[in-house]
């Protein structure tokens, strides 16, 4: 089975509570806690193998909420690989306000990471890929991190004939194009961010998709809107996912979701179009769990049929 190998730099412990209400210089007594792995890479890795895929999670891991990390992926039963460094794993926090269910996402920036404990993990990544595997670089760098660490991972990856993928932004995202890689995925905003604007419509981001994947850049690109769906274009034909209004309590987890989702299908042979119907429906699931839950299968299963898939 092709399996996916997603490579984490900077995880993270996501704690998830609620307080009444959030005002300030008061004690504010929380309600239950929940505390999940977390980190862009972990979180597909804990879709794809939810979703019936194979995973393996390569990440940093330091101190005692490193472990913890570990203790965590243990008990969901994913099989990862972590790399010890110096620095201790990070933690992030979700608070959801009870009086007007608005949901407030503190994240940590993480401690700094050397450019050799990049080094090895990327050197660990690499040598859990076989030809045709997924390799994911996902989420933001930590501090110390040189921003070709993605870029680097990619080209390794390339070199074990493994299909690159990349979701992130910034420097870490315009590196990791000029080294070329299999599949893009962003959000709307990140993507603006590289392209320089921000397409009003559709068919202004088809053009714009068009034109990276002409560049060379990226194989195939995704861009996801929100409410607005998803838009893909690769060499197969471009399409537009319509995503069915849930009442959701979190957007946490919404993107890592997707791409889980669009992974487990590609994996398994599927065509681009139904890939993307899949991971629409993943994404639009991740919305009706609590804390950093992701997506749940029987919703998947239950809203896909619900997507709306357009060509281009």
């Amino acid at each position: 089975m092709v399996k996916v190998v997603t490579f984490t730099p900077n995880p993270a412990v996501d704690i998830a509570t609620s307080v009444a209400e959030l005002v300030p210089s008061h004690k504010l007594r929380c309600g239950p806690v929940r505390r999940d792995p977390g980190g862009g890479g972990i979180n597909v890795a804990r879709v794809v193998q939810r979703l019936g895929g194979e995973a393996v999670a390569v990440y940093a891991s330091g101190g005692g909420t490193g472990s913890e990390l570990q203790a965590l992926l243990d008990r969901e039963g994913i099989r990862h690989q972590p790399v010890t460094v110096a620095a201790h794993t990070r933690e992030s926090f979700n608070i959801t306000e009870g009086s007007s269910a608005r949901q407030f996402r503190f994240v940590l920036p993480g401690e700094p990471l050397t450019e050799a404990e990049c080094s090895a993990c990327i050197a660990a990544a690499a040598l859990l890929l076989a030809n045709g595997d997924y390799f994911v670089a996902s989420g933001s760098l930590p501090p110390g991190a040189p921003d070709d660490t993605y870029a680097r991972a990619v080209g390794a990856a390339k070199k074990a004939g493994a299909i690159a993928v990349v979701d992130t932004q910034g420097a870490p995202l315009n590196l990791a194009l000029q080294e070329g890689v299999g599949i893009l995925k962003a959000s709307a905003r990140e993507l603006a961010g590289y392209l320089g604007t921000m397409p009003q419509d559709v068919a202004g981001w088809r053009e714009a998709l068009v034109e990276l994947t002409h560049s060379g850049k990226a194989s195939t690109v995704i861009v996801t809107l929100g409410e607005g769906g998803a838009l893909l274009v690769g060499a197969r034909g471009a399409w537009h996912a319509a995503v069915p209004r849930v009442e959701g309590s979190t957007t946490v987890g919404a993107g890592d979701s997707f791409l889980g989702g669009l992974l487990v299908k590609l994996a398994a042979g599927a065509r681009e179009d139904a890939a993307l119907r899949y991971a629409a429906a993943a994404g639009t699931a991740a919305l009706l769990t609590s804390g950093t839950g992701l997506c749940m299968p029987a919703e998947v299963e239950r809203l896909s049929a619900k997507v709306e898939l357009t060509a281009l």
